[in-house]
Parts: structure tokens; C-alpha cells; sequence
């Protein structure tokens, strides 16, 4: 199957765009100020099944909802795209803000997701403030590609006035309090330069998912996804074609 669709639950709509085929479904999830073209590279590399990136709400191509979603109820909407347009267990792929929606739907809609990647997982409660995470997103971006920060500040022009409102709803979420609650295998991927992801933190995220576990990306930053997605790409392959007797 490929193609471009919409899908519309209690007001908000994603904008989902599907290509490839094969037994497994990779379900990418951007992070803020993102949308699905920056998972380009990836999804060329995730060749064993099909992949469907998406738009979340207020972002890329999809239309800004009445209010600005939380986390927990973003989780919601793409659960409710996977039961009804997917219908098989998908591996939930998450970037940045992206883990916390792929985290909040492994814990809230078990049925939906085989398993979860968590890349460059937010939000560090060491810094759970704007100032301190935008300071260390710009310190991240200033070392990257210019490919990288020209098709990122493409898209947070697009994610609009309402940027600072999502922001917030990306803040005042804590991941720490449902790791636990994880019951699916988890693998936690950061950028070994990622400055946004501290490896403390990725440790302790992989610690507490009871099937949790840790990789980094060699001379990767936060946009390990985005610039040279190879590396990543295998790595997520490599995970989801694990049992569950032998993920850890």
C-alpha cells in the first residue's frame, strides 16, 4: 500500500503517508517542530516492511486542532489511525517529543504496538524548562549539517504561531512516571553527541522499561533520524527483527 491519507478522532486530525509493503509496519513519530518529510532518509532504509510516517496535529500538512493536544492524547489519536487503518501490531518508532507520543501509546494501547524505539527520548527532567531545552536543541543543531538545519527550520515555520503552546504540552509531560509501565520490548537509540538526550538519562529510560534497552550512533547528534539515517535504520531493523526471548 502507498499513498497519502487523512485521519480525523475527537477533532484532531494526523495526515499519514504510507509506502513499501511486508508483514511489518514501522510507525515513524516526529518530534516538535517536525513532521513526516524529515523521516525521508529513514523510511528508504527501513526496506523489510511497509512504513507509514505521519503529520501529528499542527504539523507538517495537518491541520491545527481546536486546542493544542497533549501528549497523552496525541498517543490517543495515533492509536485510534492504527486500529482502524493499520489493524496489526506496529513497531512504534519515536523521535524526540515523538518517544513521549510512542511511549504514552505502548502504555495506554498495548494492543496497537509490537514494540517501541524511543530516539533521542525528551523530556530530560534535569531540564524540564524551555530555556534549558532549547538551549540545548540550538547547541545540538549548530553542529549539523545544513541539510539538517535547513529542513528543520522549514519545519517549524510550518508548525505555526501555536509552537510555544506545543512546547509546553511536550514540557509539562513526565515520561519517568510510565516507563514502567511498558510492557512491550523498548529499545532507547540516542546520538552519541546528542546534547538534547544526555546518555544519563537515556540509561535511566532504558533501565526503567522492564524490557528496555540502549544503543547509540556513533558521530550522531539529536537528528540521528534525519542526516545519514543508515546507521539508525539498521539498528531499528535489527531490534524489531528480534523474538521477545532474545530482545534483551
Amino acid at each position: 500500500m502507498a499513498g497519502v491519507e487523512r485521519f480525523t478522532h475527537a477533532g484532531a486530525t494526523i495526515v499519514a503517508e504510507r509506502r513499501g509493503r511486508g508483514d511489518r509496519v514501522y510507525v515513524l513519530v516526529h518530534g516538535i517542530g517536525m513532521g513526516r518529510s524529515v523521516f525521508a532518509d529513514l523510511a528508504r532504509h527501513l526496506g523489510d516492511g511497509e512504513v507509514v510516517t505521519l503529520d501529528l496535529p499542527g504539523y507538517g500538512e495537518a491541520p491545527e486542532p481546536p486546542r493544542v493536544l497533549t501528549m497523552e492524547r496525541t498517543a490517543d489519536l495515533v492509536a485510534a489511525y492504527l486500529r482502524a487503518r493499520v489493524r496489526t501490531p506496529a513497531v512504534v518508532v519515536g523521535h524526540s517529543m515523538g518517544a513521549q507520543v510512542a511511549l504514552e501509546i505502548a502504555v495506554r494501547h498495548p494492543s496497537v504496538v509490537e514494540r517501541i524505539v524511543l530516539v533521542g527520548p525528551t523530556v530530560d527532567p534535569a531540564a524540564r524548562t524551555a530555556p534549558r531545552q532549547l538551549g540545548r536543541l540550538l547547541r545540538d543543531i549548530a553542529v549539523e549539517s545544513p541539510v539538517v538545519i535547513a529542513r528543520g527550520a522549514r519545519e517549524y515555520l510550518r508548525a505555526g504561531p501555536r509552537l510555544r503552546a506545543k512546547f509546553r504540552a511536550m514540557l509539562v509531560h513526565r515520561p519517568e512516571d510510565v516507563l514502567a509501565r511498558v510492557d512491550v520490548p523498548a529499545l532507547v537509540l540516542r546520538g552519541e553527541d546528542d546534547l538534547v538526550a544526555p546518555q544519563a538519562w537515556c540509561r535511566r529510560v532504558a533501565a526503567n522499561i522492564p524490557d528496555g534497552r540502549l544503543a547509540e550512533v556513533a558521530g550522531h547528534g539529536h537528528e540521528t533520524m534525519i542526516r545519514d539515517a543508515a546507521p539508525a535504520a539498521g539498528l531499528i531493523r535489527a531490534f524489531a527483527a528480534q523474538s521477545r526471548s532474545t530482545a534483551r
